[in-house]
């Protein structure tokens, strides 16, 4: 990232970035105590430690680069700031961007209006988890594996596997039926849980479970009447990953097949 935005050679950036972390740790900025080191793919082709940065310390680190090339970042950074300042005033701006996210996506109105409505039952079904002494993001992440796990058969993070997405939505990258039933096991487990009351994270578990076998019994007898699942890789994404491992396996290979000639 410093080697882009300065234009430097590999050497050049490495001084760079040793100098700008002084400056920052004497400016008292928390970004240095935010990297980590990793061991990475070196201008020699060699693993050597690095040093990384999330997302929101790349951002930080681009507001501390002066340079022409970071400064459309940089732009881009102030309006985002000021929009969500905006928003603070006055939340239906944050709402009517998101509908105009969605829109520019090809989403419906309808699909659109469900998707806002399934957000606002979420937050009751944690609402109503918060009430029976789930408190850690963790333990709300465990009962929502146990919906998914229920009725799909996988947990969240292999649902979005199975679909080929990683950080993106995984609701976004829903068919209308998978939606439906998402949602439907959330509002299950819901009433569950308001009616048998349970508190702890097994106690809940239990209901959660109780809420996606719901929603199982639904699927089936969907299914069985199309005729075909309706669990499906399709998703939203007008792109698609590349697996780092299969691209090195090519690469090896290839070094191989061009040290043999």
């Amino acid at each position: 990232m410093v080697g882009i935005l300065t234009d430097s050679d590999y050497q050049k950036s490495r001084n760079y970035w040793k100098c700008l972390k002084n400056k920052l740790i004497q400016e008292g900025s928390e970004l240095v105590s935010n990297i980590n080191q990793l061991k990475m793919k070196a201008h020699d082709g060699k693993l050597r430690d690095t040093d990384t940065l999330d997302t929101k310390g790349i951002l930080r680190l681009i507001e501390s680069i002066p340079s022409p090339k970071a400064e459309p970042f940089k732009l881009w950074l102030a309006k985002m700031g000021n929009d969500r300042i905006d928003e603070v005033f006055d939340p239906e701006l944050a709402i009517n961007r998101a509908v105009d996210y969605y829109r520019s996506r090809g989403y419906d109105d309808n699909w659109i209006k469900a998707r806002m409505t399934g957000v606002v039952d979420r937050r009751k079904l944690t609402d109503v988890w918060k009430e029976n002494g789930i408190t850690k993001n963790i333990e709300y992440a465990v009962l929502t594996n146990e919906i998914y796990q229920a009725w799909s058969g996988m947990k969240a993070s292999e649902y979005k596997e199975f679909k080929g997405i990683r950080k993106e939505s995984l609701r976004d990258n829903m068919t209308d039926i998978e939606v439906a039933l998402t949602d439907l096991g959330e509002i299950a487990t819901r009433e569950l849980a308001k009616k048998h009351r349970p508190y702890g994270l097994e106690e809940n578990k239990k209901v959660a479970h109780m809420g996606g076998h719901a929603v199982k019994v639904a699927r089936d007898d969907i299914e069985k009447n199309l005729g075909e699942t309706v669990v499906t890789r399709k998703n939203t994404l007008n792109y698609k990953y590349l697996d780092s491992n299969k691209l090195n396996k090519k690469k090896l290979l290839k070094g191989k097949n061009d040290e043999s000639k």
